[in-house]
């Protein structure tokens, strides 16, 4: 199996307001992937968790969400997101979000994702709102090309499903950035999840450790994305910086990935 034939320039760090996320360029357009610093949320949901669907005061995630969208400069009905259900399915978002992201004073509570469409990618085809997927070690995986950006949720399920050859087709992809999540050093899986990959060839699992990046890295290039960038922390071991579902046994935040089209 073929692996992406020009890795570009890595991702940087970027902080802003307390917030601290990589941010990868596409070539007109811009993926950035959060981390767990500088939100609102208390302990085990510290600080910056952007997901509804936790234990968390959902107050704080709000305020969490309305922080990120500032700094990004997105208003909250100019995020894309759905409930995601670890498929395959994507969603066209159109000019705005469809959903507030973060509510407004004059509201009453934030929407729930189980309100929402279920899809776990985002296509966006014109500048002024940015896709997004929630991620607690699944990869956020941003896709560029002629058609627009895509924000893709991968799991293993999502993975083996073929969202990434859709989101790829979605937007005729030349360019994709894979965001951070758990690393082969920390993700152990059953022999069904192994099998799911075994036509990706050597290299991808290492008796029952799962290099979930270097799937998707592979599936990327069976996809003809050529200029792939892929972020380097594991999720699982970067306690400080990261939510992680299979370390903190579920109790845990959710971090995002975004992508964006830029003006011009």
């Amino acid at each position: 199996m073929a692996v992406a034939s020009d890795l570009v320039l890595p991702m940087e760090w970027t902080e802003r307001e307390g917030l601290r996320w990589l941010e990868a360029d596409l070539g007109g357009a811009r993926a950035a992937f959060t981390t767990r610093l500088g939100g609102t949320s208390e302990p085990p949901f510290d600080s910056l968790n952007l997901g509804l669907l936790t234990d968390d005061d959902p107050a704080a995630v709000n305020e969490n969400r309305r922080r990120l969208g500032t700094v990004l400069g997105f208003g909250p009905d100019r995020i894309a997101f759905a409930h995601q259900v670890h498929g395959a399915e994507l969603r066209e978002a159109g000019a705005a979000g469809r959903g507030d992201f973060w509510v407004q004073e004059t509201q009453n509570s934030p929407q729930l994702a189980t309100d929402l469409p279920r899809a776990d990618g985002q296509v966006v085809a014109a500048a002024g709102t940015a896709a997004l997927v929630f991620v607690a070690d699944c990869l956020p995986v941003a896709l560029r090309g002629p058609g627009g950006v895509a924000m893709v949720h991968c799991g293993w399920r999502g993975l083996a499903a073929g969202i990434v050859a859709r989101g790829a087709a979605a937007v005729s992809a030349t360019e994709a950035a894979v965001g951070p999540g758990i690393g082969p050093c920390c993700y152990e899986v059953g022999e069904e999840v192994r099998d799911a990959f075994a036509g990706l060839g050597e290299g991808v699992a290492s008796g029952r450790m799962l290099d979930l990046p270097e799937v998707a890295r592979r599936l990327l290039a069976a996809a003809g994305v050529g200029r792939v960038q892929s972020a380097g922390p594991c999720t699982s071991c970067e306690a400080e910086l990261f939510f992680s579902h299979r370390r903190d046994a579920g109790r845990t935040g959710r971090q995002a990935g975004l992508a964006w089209l830029e003006d011009g």
